[in-house]
């Protein structure tokens, strides 16, 4: 009777799994139906049909060309790069709180956040155009953590972990303390509230040229932690058990933080700080799915893309003005993230 009863258990658990997953992709789809229609210029579904139908089968097109530019140019694209950069930070915020075996990690804990936000606010200073902007930020958030890890690895004392975590800290500081000043000597009038709009988070200067520019990085980074989900339980456990089952913890601790920091500097470069994301979602996923990166993974990336577009078509659809993406994820981020909180019975790990 055991080994009948443990079969019905598994097929049950499997079962509860599978409806997780069509769940939250039929809630996917809908919000990206929703956000295709909400907007200052709304379209109508028939509009999206004969939008679609036109690109996909290269007929003549039956909307006006006013609509299918929104559709196509703006709205679309804006779309794709939410979904994107929800995913990417909610993965990479999932994986270093498994790697550091703390609950309270977030994407931005090595300072990649705050040297993008460096590398932004020195392009924005010089002038360098949006797709500079997108470069620099992107390279001084790559290089923020390269710092982190090259300082950490010369502190020969203690927990390496703890070690990382506390110079990632440092470097945060350093950059933060830069981007402070950098807004100290900004025009007050052209650059001041550039830099200050662009470190609140916004998807409205969204281009295919700037999916481009992320697509690649994080699509890879995830597909490389999917392959290592394996070793990324083992190691959520210590480095003690990971070693002991013959895990490299210092090779996958590299993988894993090289792929999280190209995740969190591909969203940031093109969006901007957006905050809570990475915090919060890992832990929702994990409370509907549990602590299995083999499911966690695909979950963080459903959650946290369904999440950010929520959130974008807010911003972009309460006001008259656009509210910055970075305000919103706090005022909801946070409040959500203490009711989890005090919901958890089960420990964490």
């Amino acid at each position: 009777m055991q080994p009948v009863l443990l079969c019905r258990i598994m097929r049950l658990k499997t079962t509860t799994v599978w409806w997780n997953y069509l769940l939250l992709f039929i809630t996917l789809l809908a919000l990206i139906f929703i956000s295709l229609l909400l907007g200052r210029y709304p379209i109508t579904p028939e509009q999206i049909v004969g939008i679609l139908k036109a690109e996909l089968f290269f007929s003549d097109r039956a909307v006006p060309d006013t609509v299918s530019t929104v559709f196509m140019e703006i709205r679309l694209p804006r779309i794709i790069a939410a979904l994107l950069i929800g995913a990417a930070l909610s993965v990479s915020g999932a994986v270093y709180q498994g790697t550091f075996k703390n609950p309270m990690v977030s994407p931005d804990i090595l300072g990649a956040s705050a040297g993008a936000g460096f590398g932004a606010a020195l392009a924005i200073l010089c002038s360098w155009g949006m797709k500079g902007i997108h470069i620099a930020s992107f390279v001084c958030g790559l290089l923020a953590v390269f710092l982190t890890y090259f300082i950490s690895t010369r502190i020969k004392s203690g927990d390496s972990s703890l070690i990382l975590v506390l110079t990632g800290i440092f470097v945060g500081t350093v950059f933060s303390s830069l981007i402070s000043l950098f807004k100290a000597v900004a025009d007050p009038y052209n650059k001041l509230p550039a830099i200050t709009y662009w470190l609140m988070g916004s998807l409205v200067s969204i281009k295919w040229s700037s999916i481009k520019l992320m697509i690649l990085p994080v699509l890879t980074s995830s597909i490389v932690l999917y392959l290592v989900r394996w070793h990324l339980n083992i190691i959520s456990f210590g480095d003690e058990e990971a070693q002991a089952l013959g895990v490299d913890t210092g090779k996958l601790r590299i993988i894993v933080i090289l792929c999280a920091t190209l995740l969190t500097t591909s969203a940031v470069s093109v969006s901007g700080m957006i905050g809570w994301v990475g915090l919060v979602i890992p832990h929702l996923a994990r409370a509907l799915i549990g602590p299995d990166y083999q499911n966690l993974l695909p979950v963080s990336i459903l959650v946290g893309g369904s999440f950010l577009l929520l959130v974008d078509t807010m911003a972009r659809s309460l006001l008259p003005m656009e509210i910055p993406l970075g305000i919103l994820t706090s005022l909801i981020g946070a409040p959500f993230f203490l009711y989890l909180l005090t919901k958890t019975r089960k420990g964490w790990r």
